[in-house]
C-alpha cells in the first residue's frame, strides 16, 4: 500500500509538474506586439529646374571615385533622354549644356570631348543621364508633378559605374518637346539599346558593372548621335549616310536606326526608299510584338489632320502595315489611346472609334486581315507621357498601338 501510494504521489506529481510546466510556456510563448511600422521615408521635396540640376552635377562629379584615373580625364556625354520615351528633348539639351559649363568652370580635371566613335574607342568616362516626368510620390496613375534628374558616370575603362546624382524638379519652365528626330520619328517601339542605356542610369549604384548591352552598342550609339545631328540641322544626305553606317556595324539594328533611314529619305523626296524602310520600322516593332505609332486625329474625331504641313503620309504607313501584317499572317490588336484632357468615358469612346477606324482601313487594304484584326480603346489609362501637355510632348499619349495577338482557331 505504501509503495502504490508512492506511485501514485510520483505520478500524480509528474501530472501537476506537466500542468505547471505547460502554463508557464504558455505564458512565455504569448506573443508580443510587434513594433509599430516605421513610416515610409518622405518623398523628396523638388526644387526649381536649375538648382536640382545643380545639385545632381555637382554630387555626380565632387563624389566621382578617380583614384585609379590620369590627372586629366576625357569625357564624353552621351546625349540626355527621355527616361521613358528614350527621346531627346529641348529640355534635356538644356541639361546637357548646363553640364558642359559646370564642368569646364568647377571641374577642370574633366576634358570634355565630342561623343563619336574615335573618343569611345580610347575608353574615356560616359556621361548618361534620363529626366522623367513622374508623380513624386510615387502614387501609381498619379500626376506628373515633378522631373526625376539621373546621372551616371560609366567608365568604359574599368567597366564600373562610378558616380551617381539624383535630384527632383520642378515642373515650371521646363520644356519636354522632343528634338525634330524624335518629334517627326513615326513610331514607338521597345528597343533593347534604349532600354540598356536607361537601365545603366536608373537601376546601378556606384561601383556596379556597366550594362553589357549597353556597353556592345555604344559605338553605334556614337554613330547615331551623328546622325542624329545631322538630322536636326537638316543636313538629311548625311543623315542618311551615317544612319546606313550605323545599320551596318554589330548592334546596328535598332529602331533609332531605321527611323532614320526612313526620315532621311522622306525628308530627301525618296518615296520609295522611304516606304521600304519604314516597313523595316514595322517589320521591327512587329518582331517585338509591339508597335506604336503616332497618328494626329482631330480633335474630338477619328478623321486625321488634314494640314499638309504637319500631317505625315499616314495612307503609305496604313498600306505598310497592312501589307507587313498579311506577309506574317498574323493577328492583331489594335488599340487607340488618348492623353488626359476630357471626361475619362469620352476618351474611352474616342481611343475605340478611332482604332476601330485604323481598324477598318486596314482591313480595306489587305482583304486577308479581315477576322485576324480586333479593336479596343484605353482612354488615357495606359500614358506614357503622362504630363497632359496635349501638345508635341506628349504625342504618345494620342498613338494607335498594335500588339501580336493570338489568332483564335476556326471551329
Amino acid at each position: 500500500m505504501n509503495i502504490a501510494r508512492g506511485f501514485l504521489g510520483l505520478s500524480l506529481c509528474f501530472l501537476c509538474g506537466s500542468v505547471w510546466d505547460v502554463t508557464a510556456q504558455a505564458q512565455t510563448a504569448a506573443p508580443v506586439p510587434p513594433p509599430p511600422a516605421a513610416a515610409p521615408p518622405a518623398p523628396p521635396t523638388p526644387v526649381a529646374f536649375d538648382a536640382a540640376l545643380l545639385k545632381a552635377a555637382n554630387d555626380l562629379f565632387s563624389k566621382a571615385k578617380l583614384d585609379s584615373t590620369p590627372d586629366k580625364v576625357t569625357l564624353v556625354i552621351d546625349p540626355l533622354i527621355d527616361g521613358v520615351t528614350g527621346a531627346q528633348s529641348t529640355a534635356t539639351h538644356l541639361e546637357e549644356k548646363r553640364v558642359v559649363d559646370l564642368v569646364k568652370s568647377n571641374y577642370p580635371r574633366f576634358q570634355v570631348a565630342r561623343f563619336s566613335s574615335e573618343t569611345v574607342a580610347k575608353a574615356p568616362v560616359v556621361l548618361i543621364g534620363t529626366f522623367t516626368a513622374v508623380n513624386n510620390a510615387g502614387v501609381a496613375g498619379g500626376a506628373k508633378d515633378a522631373y526625376r534628374i539621373c546621372l551616371a558616370l560609366a567608365d568604359l575603362r574599368t567597366k564600373t559605374i562610378i558616380s551617381k546624382g539624383v535630384a527632383r524638379a520642378l515642373p515650371e519652365g521646363i520644356d519636354p518637346t522632343p528634338v525634330a528626330f524624335f518629334a517627326d520619328s513615326p513610331v514607338f517601339a521597345k528597343d533593347a539599346s534604349t532600354d540598356a542605356y536607361i537601365k545603366s542610369c536608373q537601376g546601378t549604384k556606384v561601383g556596379d558593372t556597366i550594362d553589357q548591352a549597353y556597353a556592345d552598342r555604344i559605338v553605334v550609339a556614337s554613330l547615331v548621335n551623328d546622325g542624329i545631328e545631322a538630322y536636326d540641322a537638316g543636313r538629311y544626305r548625311d543623315a542618311l549616310d551615317v544612319y546606313q553606317s550605323a545599320l551596318k556595324t554589330p548592334g546596328g539594328e535598332q529602331l533609332r536606326v531605321l527611323n532614320g533611314i526612313y526620315l532621311a529619305n522622306y525628308r530627301l523626296h525618296r518615296t520609295r526608299a522611304a516606304m521600304d524602310a519604314f516597313g523595316k520600322v514595322v517589320d521591327y516593332g512587329l518582331t517585338g510584338d509591339r508597335l506604336a505609332v503616332k497618328f494626329l486625329f482631330k480633335p474630338g474625331s477619328t478623321q486625321f489632320i488634314a494640314d499638309r504641313n504637319i500631317r505625315a503620309p499616314y495612307d503609305a504607313w496604313l498600306e505598310k502595315i497592312a501589307e507587313r501584317t498579311a506577309a506574317k499572317q498574323g493577328c492583331l490588336e489594335v488599340i487607340g489611346h488618348t492623353s488626359a484632357t476630357g471626361l475619362p468615358a469620352i476618351n474611352d469612346r474616342l481611343s475605340g472609334l478611332r482604332a476601330d477606324y485604323i481598324k477598318d482601313r486596314l482591313e480595306d487594304e489587305q482583304r486577308s486581315l479581315r477576322g485576324r484584326l480586333i479593336a479596343t480603346g484605353k482612354g488615357s489609362r495606359e500614358m506614357i507621357v503622362g504630363t497632359g501637355r496635349d501638345d508635341a510632348s506628349d504625342a504618345l499619349d494620342r498613338r494607335v498601338e498594335f500588339k501580336v495577338a493570338q489568332c483564335s482557331k476556326s471551329p
